[in-house]
């Protein structure tokens, strides 16, 4: 088996729950999506980067380790896209008594449960509408294979967080529907955090939109954050 990886690297956690804390980043290549937003267009072509055997794949994530690495992260591109792959990698890793962690979309559930075994940590991230992931039609299906992936990893016990994306464009009707319908999956007991990420650079938000969704969440999940990308801040990749 091949995977395609598009970079590896150590940097500080910039997103969601954990941010902060000193990381792997494994950038496997390839997405077949379109968020507006998205800040790695160069790993989206399912051709970017470079070709490994999975033992070779296996070393350089070896190679690159630094000592008090806290997580590895599989991230994109989309790692879904390249599941198998991923499973052995983070299979890989989980035997070194470091935590793993997946940064998905989460855009299919028979691929999700394939990787979730040799996951510790999941970031359950839902796309809005106005995001552009996918076209109109297939929006609704996306969200359903979201909603079971959230619901899998709460099963699973693992640590379970949900992100979404929000930028100016987001309609705060169409925010709280979401909101409603995770809830009705989910209890606040089961998840480990709720982080709200302002687009940066591109349609940001406002600071009133950003309370009124807060406040959207609030009732749900009283520990709920906005978390803006911090290692765009220092100047971290």
């Amino acid at each position: 088996m091949k995977v395609r990886l598009f970079e590896i690297f150590t940097s500080v956690e910039g997103e969601g729950i954990l941010y902060g804390t000193k990381t792997l980043f494994v950038r496997l290549a390839g997405c077949p999506f379109h968020c507006f937003y998205c800040d790695t267009k160069e790993s989206l072509p399912l051709d970017s980067g470079t070709g490994y055997s999975i033992d070779d794949a296996a070393d350089l994530i070896d190679s690159n380790l630094k000592n008090q690495t806290y997580k590895v992260n599989f991230t994109g591109g989309d790692p879904l896209i390249q599941h198998e792959a991923v499973a052995l990698l983070a299979k890989h890793v989980q035997a070194k008594k470091i935590p793993t962690y997946l940064e998905s979309s989460c855009f299919d559930i028979d691929r999700f449960n394939h990787v979730l075994p040799f996951i510790d940590i999941v970031k359950i991230e839902f796309k809005t509408k106005d995001s552009d992931f996918v076209d109109s039609k297939h929006y609704d299906k996306l969200i359903d294979h979201t909603m079971k992936c959230l619901e899998s990893s709460v099963k699973s016990k693992k640590t379970t967080y949900i992100k979404i994306v929000v930028s100016s464009k987001t309609p705060s009707i169409e925010f709280s529907k979401l909101i409603k319908e995770i809830f009705k999956i989910v209890s606040k007991d089961d998840i480990d955090g709720f982080i709200i990420q302002p687009t940066y650079g591109i349609s940001e938000p406002s600071l009133e939109l950003l309370l009124e969704l807060y406040d959207l969440v609030y009732p749900h999940y009283m520990d709920v954050k906005v978390v803006p990308q911090l290692h765009k801040f220092i100047g971290a990749p």
